[in-house]
């Protein structure tokens, strides 16, 4: 049986609670940046394979739901001595998610957009081996969030070279 098994029911509640509070304002946040209706963002050559403004929700809300999850069930199952470290890789991961709005729309600049989603890759790879030591289920539930981040560093560096100026 795990730690996370062994604690009382309102225990892993405020667990689930606090990566989904945590998960929620990072998109809250990351999305008030987001402004693809600007005249800068119409006017970026795009190429042909970038998905439908509207898909880009569609796949983030399961996606944002699926690292709560993952989160709060790695915490649950972690080690004591493992815990906090865990958290700050969680907390880690949604600023450097929430950052990219940012330094991509805000500042409207396509390579800090790149940069950025670079590192949110690294932190994906370095968050995700972490939840592995604790839940090998909840690794494989970061899979898709991964992959789609990985797409989306393809697409902003695709963006880059066709805007480059």
């Amino acid at each position: 049986m795990s730690e996370g098994e062994r604690q009382p029911a309102s225990g892993r509640w405020k667990t689930y609670a606090a990566t989904a509070a945590g998960v929620t304002v990072a998109a809250a946040l990351g999305g008030r940046a987001v402004a693809p209706d600007t005249r800068w963002y119409r006017s970026l050559s795009k190429p042909p394979w970038q998905p439908p403004a509207w898909a880009f929700g569609a796949v983030w809300t399961p996606l944002y739901a699926s690292i709560a999850w993952a989160g709060g069930r790695a915490l649950l199952a972690a080690r004591p001595e493992e815990r906090r470290v865990l958290a700050v890789s969680l907390g880690t991961n949604l600023a450097a998610n929430t950052a990219w709005n940012w330094l991509f729309f805000r500042m409207r600049s396509t390579q800090a957009g790149l940069v950025g989603t670079v590192l949110l890759d690294v932190s994906n790879a370095e968050f995700i081996g972490r939840v592995a030591k604790a839940d090998r289920t909840a690794a494989l539930a970061l899979t898709p969030y991964a992959a789609w981040c990985g797409f989306a560093t393809l697409l902003n560096a695709d963006i880059r070279r066709r805007n480059m100026r």
